[in-house]
């Protein structure tokens, strides 16, 4: 088994494509000692940090029913539950269904809390805090002190013990697409104050360098990185092609500057040679990210373009 660390992008229904990626680098004989992710990247991570092989990721999603991911806010009305939704939710959907279907999926893996996926310090980054040692980390963004997330690592801030929470809450955290699924709250146990946390996108979609060494050691595996967004300036109208239409002024400013939160972060970090060679990038331009009405026929698409990303990479890396 060749040991890696590995970094999930997140990306709506793009994230089929990791889903492809992730199975091919199963079937390659990789095994993954940490795992980070933001939205659906954090998603997959989970059911693969939880030992999920090629075959039980494969049926996990198969039970994903893909067009109840938009779970309609009360009375359950198309276009009503919506607006109802935004204007006392902050969000048009409630997100719930996601959630729990992957609560299910991790139980029947044995995990439940990410005292479930603690991991063995042996060797690891001298640097690194003993709530460090987790084979997951899920990246969400804490909008009410304006800070990046990474859960399990950063519970202590709100006095909690990470061991004690659960793994599907801080994936459904991470994937909090701002307006579109319901934000939620992390309560401090010791303050009682609540912060409101959305998608991790909006501060870092892609910390590819969130498992680099800082003690000067020499790595003892390498970090690959799964990328699932284009890259900007040519592919800023495919992160929300509908967004892709010509717009006044304005809002094609505003448009730039909702693109570029959710993927111009992590743009600076590919930028580095040492960063994009380390990135399988797969080509998911064949549907958006909200795309939830996605055939079958598509969804395969992606995932067999995961696939043939893995092998092109690994053709360069093995």
């Amino acid at each position: 088994m060749r040991q890696v660390d590995l970094v999930l992008e997140g990306g709506g229904v793009k994230g089929f494509g990791t889903v492809g990626a992730v199975i091919r680098l199963l079937e390659r004989g990789y095994a993954f000692q940490r795992i980070a992710g933001t939205s659906v990247g954090a998603m997959v991570a989970a059911l693969a940090a939880a030992g999920a092989d090629a075959r039980q990721i494969r049926a996990a999603l198969g039970r994903l029913e893909l067009s109840r991911v938009p779970d309609r806010t009360p009375p359950h009305l198309p276009l009503i539950s919506e607006g109802l939704g935004l204007l006392t939710r902050s969000a048009a959907y409630e997100g719930d269904y996601v959630r729990d279907w992957l609560d299910r999926e991790l139980r029947a893996l044995g995990v439940v809390t990410f005292g479930d996926l603690r991991r063995e310090p042996d060797g690891d980054d001298d640097n690194l805090h003993s709530d460090q040692h987790y084979k997951l980390v899920v990246l969400a963004t804490d909008v009410t002190h304006g800070r990046l997330l990474r859960l399990p690592w950063d519970y202590h801030l709100y006095h909690r013990d990470p061991d004690e929470q659960s793994v599907a809450d801080a994936v459904r955290m991470s994937m909090s697409i701002p307006l579109y699924f319901q934000p939620r709250r992390l309560t401090d146990r010791t303050t009682g104050d609540t912060s409101v946390i959305v998608d991790g996108a909006v501060l870092s979609n892609f910390a590819v360098e969130i498992f680099d060494r800082t003690d000067g050691q020499e790595r003892r595996w390498p970090t690959y990185g799964v990328r699932i967004l284009p890259d900007l300036p040519a592919g800023i109208d495919k992160v929300f092609p509908t967004l892709g239409l010509p717009l006044p002024p304005p809002f094609e400013l505003l448009k730039k500057v909702l693109v570029t939160a959710f993927v111009g972060h992590d743009q600076t970090h590919l930028n580095l040679p040492e960063v994009r060679k380390r990135t399988i990038a797969i080509d998911t331009s064949n549907v958006e990210i909200t795309d939830f009405d996605a055939n079958a026929e598509t969804v395969q698409e992606l995932i067999r373009h995961g696939q043939e990303a893995v092998d092109t990479f690994l053709a360069d890396h093995e």
